[in-house]
């Protein structure tokens, strides 16, 4: 999978920008704050629906607009899509594909499948378990696009359990928000299971070829206890748990269980990563969930776009490496970087050069 083609509008600091790309790998360098971020944020947008930068739309747009496009020709299996994305502040986004219409942006999800790098992926492991939770959810998004109506369904049924339990609604308003969801919880659950379990290897690979001595592993850590890779199963247990904690929920005015309470526990050694590992481990614990997760795509027959947004500056030589062997075995890579001297020695690529509102292709 490659991006051919990138054009913005009233997207972040660029009013217009049109950018032919070609696979391999690209770099995009320029002073922080020149708009080199925005242009792989447009990516991420295209591929999730969403930023890894801020979770609303409004930043998107540029002051004075209303409303943000991004444009994309995008080459996947010997054929080409155009997918066409409207950014608005005040109403629901739209989507087109090959210059048609579609009913909900969802159904542009998979058309741009991405892994990226970036410099807050320190906090997958030392932040708060909503880090951890929004990279299995991306990953299973990527690897199944109507997974996205799962996590927007779930979210909006908690949300709304929350509003009945903080005013004490009766039980009979929520019986039906009740079986909703716990249909959607056992669902979410178990696809975040599952993928645990075949991205673990891959991620203690990773981490190993790293020239780490302790051994890195991952796996599921629900609030709940006892759940499986079974649907059925965890139906049952969340439904009996449910009923367990209901007057506590009551008291409290908020869903005490479900996958939104849950975590991606990450362990080193005899030792959970967080809190015990150091500055080094931790960033070779981030590197390797990132790099599992592509080599997961690979495994699967995905051609993930491969995206490292300024991220060699933070590391050493030895973790520099393992980024750029993964460039070779992406179809198309896209760098960022503020100064040339941080990239690693040996990185053959198409060099751009970010200005503020323009991308040139020498120095000028």
């Amino acid at each position: 999978m490659r991006i051919n083609h990138l054009s913005l509008t009233n997207f972040r600091s660029y009013p217009e920008l049109d950018l032919k790309l070609n696979g391999g790998t690209t770099t995009f360098i320029g002073d922080n704050g020149s708009g080199k971020t925005n242009i792989v944020e447009a990516i991420i947008y295209l591929s999730f629906l969403s930023s890894h930068r801020t979770s609303q739309n409004q930043p998107l747009v540029m002051l004075g607009s209303n409303q943000a496009i991004i444009r994309a020709e995008i080459a996947k299996d010997d054929r080409t899509l155009q997918v066409d994305l409207e950014i608005n502040i005040s109403k629901a986004n739209r989507a087109r594909l090959n210059q048609n219409a579609v009913r909900s942006q969802k159904e542009i999800l998979g058309a741009c499948q991405t892994v990226y790098f970036s410099p807050e992926d320190l906090d997958l492991v030392r932040g708060d378990p909503t880090q951890r939770r929004d990279f299995l959810d991306r990953l299973l998004i990527t690897r199944s696009p109507r997974m996205a109506g799962v996590i927007t369904d779930y979210e909006r049924v908690v949300k709304q359990r929350n509003i009945l339990l903080k005013t004490r609604a009766p039980q009979s308003a929520l019986t039906p928000w009740n079986e909703q969801f716990l249909v959607l919880a056992a669902n979410l659950t178990t696809q975040r299971i599952k993928l645990c379990e075949v991205l673990n290897p891959w991620v203690e690979l990773s981490y190993k070829n790293l020239n780490e001595t302790k051994q890195a592993t991952i796996f599921y850590k629900s609030s709940t206890l006892s759940l499986t890779n079974e649907v059925s199963a965890n139906l049952d247990l969340l439904s009996q748990k449910l009923i367990e904690v209901q007057y506590q929920e009551i008291e409290r005015g908020v869903t005490l269980l479900g996958p939104h309470r849950d975590d991606l526990h990450l362990q080193l050694g005899d030792f959970p990563a967080k809190g015990y590992a150091s500055h080094g481990e931790s960033w070779s614990f981030a590197i390797s969930l990132r790099l599992g997760a592509f080599k997961l795509l690979k495994s699967e027959g995905s051609e993930p776009i491969l995206i490292l947004d300024d991220v060699f500056a933070e590391l050493d030589t030895s973790r520099r490496q393992q980024l750029v062997e993964a460039t070779q075995a992406a179809e198309q890579t896209i760098i960022t970087a503020a100064v040339e001297s941080d990239l690693p020695l040996g990185l053959d690529s198409d060099r751009r050069y970010v200005f503020p509102g323009k991308v040139v292709g020498r120095k000028s």
